[in-house]
């Protein structure tokens, strides 16, 4: 794993995966500027590596986040609001207009706040450990969620299930995460990372231009509605169907094998 005593963010290649994680633990791993600016790198290297096919992310230490570090991000705050993605980066919160084409699996444990429910709604799967506590308490700093917390918690939970915890503030458990959909599996406290990874690995099995493809197609009825995803679905199967993971796919299906995919 790479590491360095002023990494905020430290990555782990295995495989196919990217470990991406929150390193800042003597700070419930508060996110400030430097942390912010270090996880869009580590997004955007997901994205242009095409060796890469499922972002981990997860925290050191005890907790997820505790949010962000207002000391240090408020007077960074201009007119236009908090400019956060260097040049090959990618906003891990995708607010912006730019899209991961690729899978994310986030295990969060401890406290989870703030941006850290938000990373959890701009991901694809989150895994929670048992003891975790969530809560979107911008409301309480005297900000609004800035991170699509406003756009995605009600899509995910409903209207009410979400207004009842973005407009107070209040804190809730696993189970209650797990019921408004935020959060798609519970595991022992220490072994959600462990699960988000075996699902990684799961997802990274499949053939990678399919994964991407389902993922798009899946956006593009959430953004654009469910017309403009119906038009993509013939042509995007006429171009999987030309590929070599296709022909791949069926060999195994025919022979009974695992098929290993080439992602092209």
């Amino acid at each position: 794993m790479t590491d360095a005593s002023d990494a905020r963010v430290v990555v782990e290649r295995r495989g196919h995966l990217l470990l991406i994680g929150l390193n800042r633990p003597e700070k419930r791993n508060a996110a400030d500027f430097a942390m912010l600016q270090q996880l869009a790198l580590a997004y955007g290297q997901l994205e242009r590596d095409p060796d890469l096919r499922v972002g981990v992310v997860h925290a050191l230490g005890e907790h997820f986040t505790a949010g962000l570090d207002l000391a240090d991000i408020g007077p960074r705050l201009g007119p236009e609001g908090l400019e956060m993605v260097p040049e090959g980066g990618i906003n891990p919160w995708q607010v912006d207009g730019t899209a991961l084409s690729k899978p994310v699996v986030i295990a969060v444990q401890g406290t989870c706040l703030t941006l850290g429910i938000e990373l959890m709604l701009a991901s694809d799967i989150v895994v929670a450990a048992e003891s975790t506590r969530f809560g979107q308490i911008e409301v309480s700093r005297g900000i609004l969620p800035f991170g699509g917390a406003t756009i995605r918690f009600p899509r995910a939970a409903g209207w009410g299930n979400a207004m009842r915890w973005l407009l107070t503030g209040d804190l809730f458990d696993a189970r209650e995460a797990h019921r408004l959909g935020l959060v798609q599996e519970i595991a022992p406290n220490g072994r959600e990372l462990h699960r988000a990874i075996e699902l990684a690995e799961r997802i990274a099995a499949q053939a990678p231009l399919a994964v991407q493809a389902t993922l798009a197609n899946a956006r593009l009825a959430l953004r654009e509605g469910a017309a403009a995803a119906e038009a993509e679905l013939q042509p995007a199967l006429a171009r999987l169907a030309g590929s070599t993971d296709a022909r791949i796919g069926m060999e195994a299906f025919l022979t009974r094998t695992e098929a290993v995919f080439e992602g092209r």
